[in-house]
């Protein structure tokens, strides 16, 4: 099987948010490859380990990402592209980027997390797959191949529902799906002679789309005010003042 695996660098999930001049601070912060990616890679690397093939790491960022891959090929992969970004990069322009990448490569399975812990917003492997025409499993918690066909079992606000769809296919991976494993010294060693690619936005030429929203700033959320207790007063009277604080102060009635 040719695998293509989508990795994203995040910050550590213990690591302290900073906004400094409208933007996250990323002075000293520990980078780490996203959780959710890795269960998507540790996938590849199990199916690679039944069905033979190659499995390739793709990261899109600069070139400190480039620790991700290194991190991916330690633990099995075999080859890598980091794919450079640009000023006011969103979804919509990374995903074309991405999706302009893995075309040529001819993937039978696309494997992503399903989403990255830094945003949150779970929709950049979807929107590859819409570019490159592939059906889609999403929050997978179990996966098999059989022959050209996929059956995945996808978790569904606290149940399952299992899906057959055809390859090639993408999967985006739930917590859950496996334990990924540690890169191992020799991984580790090998990671630094395995191929590495890097692709510029010029060589993608007009496979690369403009963004679709701009981000104007990041602002940290204001303190929270200190609760109010209301006390004295029939129930009644409570809830008059309950109700008035509601719209006076709170504004939400």
């Amino acid at each position: 099987m040719n695998i293509v695996v989508l990795v994203k660098q995040t910050f550590d999930t213990e690591e302290k948010i900073i906004v400094q001049g409208g933007t996250v601070s990323q002075d000293g912060v520990k980078l780490i490859v996203n959780p959710y990616d890795e269960y998507a890679l540790e996938e590849a690397l199990r199916l690679r380990e039944k069905h033979g093939g190659t499995v390739t790491a793709i990261t899109c960022g600069n070139e400190q990402s480039t620790e991700a891959l290194r991190t991916a090929l330690a633990m099995g992969a075999d080859e890598a592209i980091r794919l450079e970004i640009e000023p006011g990069d969103d979804s919509a322009s990374l995903a074309a980027a991405i999706a302009a990448v893995v075309q040529p490569l001819k993937p039978d399975l696309l494997l992503a997390g399903l989403f990255a812990v830094d945003t949150g917003s779970g929709s950049v492997a979807l929107q590859v797959a819409e570019r490159l025409g592939l059906p889609h499993a999403s929050a997978v918690v179990k996966l098999e191949v059989n022959g050209s066909t996929l059956i995945a079992d996808r978790d569904v606000e606290g149940d399952t529902a299992t899906v057959e769809v055809p390859l090639p296919a993408l999967v985006t991976a739930q917590q859950g799906l496996n334990e990924p494993r540690y890169p191992s010294l020799p991984g580790i060693m090998k990671a630094k002679r395995k191929p590495l690619r890097v692709v510029s936005r010029i060589e993608l030429g007009p496979d690369a789309a403009a963004p679709a929203t701009q981000r104007l700033s990041v602002e940290t959320v204001p303190p929270r005010a200190a609760g109010k207790r209301l006390g004295g007063g029939t129930p009644a009277e409570l809830a008059a003042q309950l109700a008035k604080l509601l719209h006076e102060e709170a504004k939400v009635l």
